[in-house]
């Protein structure tokens, strides 16, 4: 009897290991926001003639941003960095571009601030400028192009933005008022550490 349920227990094992490897085979892990596939086999809810058609409106970066504008927003338990968005700069273009300002806080206190650009349409991403933190100037990103927001474990703050905020169910926000709020409602202002 013993031995009969030795062999039982040893195959619930093995059946339950059996069935937790499928599961991590079918969860979409790093790959581009919504779950769309790999990198060579991205989708976009764009098609080549809309693409071509489309034209960037010329990019006037903003004011360096004050410490008090910076809010939180959450990315994820994997990482030790924080992540703040400018709510004062958020802008959404006619071209339907979402324009913000980034800081990244590492756990020691280093401080990487972006001004960027997201579209929803294609789920893309640009560096604009990046800053100059002990001057409070930009300088404009090197080899700026437009790539996808993939959805990565540790650093996915951009799958993050627009998931959650930017564009929430692959649609541009309605207006830019409405993602500060939103922003200001999750987050928590930036503070200096004593």
């Amino acid at each position: 009897m013993k031995n009969i349920r030795a062999r039982c227990r040893g195959a619930l094992l093995c059946l339950g290991a059996a069935v937790f490897c499928l599961t991590l085979q079918a969860a979409p892990r790093d790959g581009d926001v919504y779950g769309y596939g790999k990198r060579d086999t991205y989708t976009s809810d764009e098609d080549e003639e809309e693409r071509a058609d489309w034209k960037e409106n010329q990019v006037e970066l903003p004011g360096y941003p004050e410490p008090q504008d910076f809010y939180s927003f959450y990315v994820s338990a994997a990482t030790r960095n924080r992540f703040f968005i400018d709510v004062k700069n958020i802008g959404i273009g006619s071209d339907g571009v979402v324009r913000y300002t980034l800081m990244i806080v590492t756990p020691s206190g280093i401080k990487n601030v972006s001004h960027e650009g997201m579209r929803c349409q294609s789920r893309e991403k640009r560096t604009y400028a990046v800053g100059r933190v002990h001057e409070n100037t930009w300088v404009s990103a090197r080899g700026s192009q437009w790539t996808r927001i993939r959805n990565e474990t540790a650093n996915r703050y951009h799958a993050a933005l627009f998931m959650d905020f930017f564009c929430p169910n692959g649609l541009i926000a309605a207006d830019a008022q409405s993602v500060r709020r939103a922003i200001e409602k999750e987050g928590e202002p930036w503070a200096e550490a004593p």
